[in-house]
């Protein structure tokens, strides 16, 4: 019975976020509409940044979150519509390990993104004469590479280190998606490596983003501080201010699934606090650049029209 009981799982059960089922069409019903959401919201940014006097690197790095916003979302939500309609909670093996991958390449991808957005607006408040020059085209496409190469051998690393992890046979992950942490913690087998490296990899693709969106804040103050006109001070910093309110919404995201899987056992807790990260906070980046950004509202009339 034990060997039977250590066989390697071919597929796994996501429990979900109830089990209740007069709540699935209730959850199938928001997850849906939030999603939805979330493509049109895209969508108009992607129209947004196609305008030819919108062709800046500001609008560059937006359509790129944008893409990793909509990938990201349509990664996790889908299949758990599919589970709801189909009344089952299964997912394969592989479907699990390529959901962790592209996951883990999506999430990644927000991070480098929203820093190199931020150093964008350094560059435009701190060296506005020198901004068309540094912020060119090539050098944008550059930044965006090497971030897409950093954090795709990244997840590759973590899903290399997966497949070497056994798994017992009905094996449950209480998520609504296969989330890293949470499939490390149901494994069979020792998951050591795999957490000292999950932790070295967090740590430093979380710090090094952190620390380089607060150093050009912090230049931006400085710089913000030196000039004497305030209608000059209130018009630079209000071209961050849609920046600012995306990034605060996204770590303060983050930072309560973190707290929430540090600070309870509640699976139902680390679950609605997930739903924050990955679903609420794409949907909701597009109205943020929508309502704080007078290039965006003059656009979004012009097209209306």
């Amino acid at each position: 019975m034990e060997a039977e009981n250590h066989t390697e799982a071919s597929q796994f059960l996501l429990l979900g976020l109830s089990d209740d089922p007069n709540l699935q069409p209730v959850l199938c019903g928001e997850f849906m509409c939030m999603y939805l959401f979330t493509v049109l919201g895209k969508c108009f940014i992607f129209s947004i940044s196609s305008e030819s006097h919108l062709h800046t690197a500001m609008y560059f790095f937006l359509s790129n979150l944008s893409l990793v916003d909509i990938c990201f979302t349509s990664t996790t939500v889908p299949k758990m519509l599919v589970n709801i309609q189909a009344q089952r909670k299964t997912i394969s093996y592989i479907g699990c390990l390529i959901q962790v991958y592209f996951t883990m390449i999506f999430s990644g991808m927000d991070h480098c993104l929203l820093t190199v957005m931020a150093y964008d607006r350094y560059v435009a408040i701190c060296h506005p004469l020198y901004y068309t020059v540094i912020m060119n085209p090539r050098f944008c496409g550059t930044l965006v590479l090497i971030s897409w190469l950093i954090i795709v051998s990244v997840s590759l690393l973590h899903i290399l280190l997966m497949r070497r992890l056994t798994f017992c046979v009905g094996t449950e992950i209480p998520h609504f998606f296969c989330e890293l942490t949470q499939t490390l913690k149901v494994a069979c087998s020792d998951t050591f490596i795999n957490s000292i490296i999950l932790n070295v990899a967090t740590a430093l693709l979380c710090v090094i983003p952190v620390t380089g969106i607060l150093f050009s804040y912090s230049r931006i103050v400085t710089s913000l501080m030196r000039m004497s006109s305030a209608g000059g001070k209130y018009k630079a910093f209000s071209t961050c201010g849609s920046h600012l309110s995306v990034v605060s919404l996204f770590y303060g995201a983050g930072l309560g699934v973190h707290l929430s899987s540090a600070l309870t056992h509640s699976s139902l807790q680390n679950s609605i606090a997930s739903v924050m990260y990955t679903v609420v906070t794409p949907m909701l980046n597009p109205f943020i650049y929508s309502l704080r950004n007078k290039d965006v509202k003059g656009t979004r009339r012009r097209l209306l029209n």
